[in-house]
C-alpha cells in the first residue's frame, strides 16, 4: 500500500495540468502500472487497479 501511495504522491507533484487531464493521467498511469506488476506481483496490480478506480470515483 505504501508503493501505491508513493506512485499516486509523484504523479501528483508533476506538472499542473487541467483537473481533468490530470484526473484521466494519473488513473491510466496506475493503471499501466498495474498492467506491468500483473505477471510478477498480482496482488500489487490489483492494489494499483483498486486504487485507479477509487481515485476515479472521488475525482469525478
Amino acid at each position: 500500500m505504501k508503493n501505491i501511495l508513493s506512485h499516486l504522491a509523484r504523479l501528483l507533484s508533476s506538472s499542473q495540468p487541467t483537473r481533468a487531464t490530470l484526473s484521466n493521467d494519473v488513473a491510466q498511469k496506475l493503471m499501466e502500472r498495474a498492467e506491468a506488476d500483473a505477471g510478477r506481483n498480482p496482488h500489487q496490480a490489483q492494489e494499483l487497479r483498486s486504487a485507479a478506480c477509487a481515485y476515479l470515483s472521488v475525482v469525478r
